[in-house]
């Protein structure tokens, strides 16, 4: 790598004790070199509305898309809620999918998603390639990172602890740096 590959991580959860945001601080620890892994905060994230779009970006929602752009490729971590992704994430997508510079198209991305029962968030990741589909977005197809029974995995601290998980992550992370030069080889 000639130059470091910056990976915003965004968290389908805005729990505090977010077991998909834990799995994506996981991330900046295993990211191999020359990868960095910046979390960025939804919570501030207006819900979509034209009017405040043809208003001018509001300041949460030009943060967001600024640092999209700046980003070399996205990571996401998504809880599954009544079999689909969280509205906060979906919402936080259609403001970044906007033209005038829809920093979403065109954007390498890699999807994790962790539930508490056995599924893991499958059925979140179907709806969340769909999304990215539409936004433009290039997800790695593998590995496929869904983790079922996710409180088994963490300790008290929410620190990753399960080693299968750690080196799944970190297979995802790599897959993710060598698309996202792939694609930036072709561009």
């Amino acid at each position: 790598m000639t130059s470091p590959l910056r990976v915003l991580a965004l968290s389908g959860s805005l729990r505090k004790s977010s077991y998909n945001s834990a799995l994506l601080r996981a991330a900046q620890q295993l990211a191999p070199a020359g990868v960095t892994v910046e979390l960025f905060d939804l919570r501030p994230i207006p819900m979509y509305d034209d009017d405040l779009r043809t208003g001018g970006w509001p300041e949460p929602v030009a943060q967001l898309r600024s640092a999209i752009a700046a980003a070399d490729a996205l990571l996401i971590g998504t809880p599954e809620y009544n079999y689909s992704l969280p509205a906060v994430l979906k919402n936080a997508l259609d403001w970044a999918s906007r033209a005038p510079d829809a920093p979403l198209a065109g954007k390498p991305a890699a999807i994790m998603s962790a539930t508490l029962g056995n599924l893991g968030g499958i059925r979140a990741q179907v709806h969340l390639r769909q999304v990215l589909v539409g936004t433009g977005s290039l997800a790695v197809n593998r590995p496929e990172v869904a983790i079922s029974r996710v409180q088994e995995r963490f300790d008290a601290s929410l620190a990753l602890t399960d080693e299968p998980t750690r080196t799944l992550i970190a297979g995802l992370l790599v897959s993710l740096a060598a698309w996202t030069l792939q694609l930036r080889s072709h561009g």
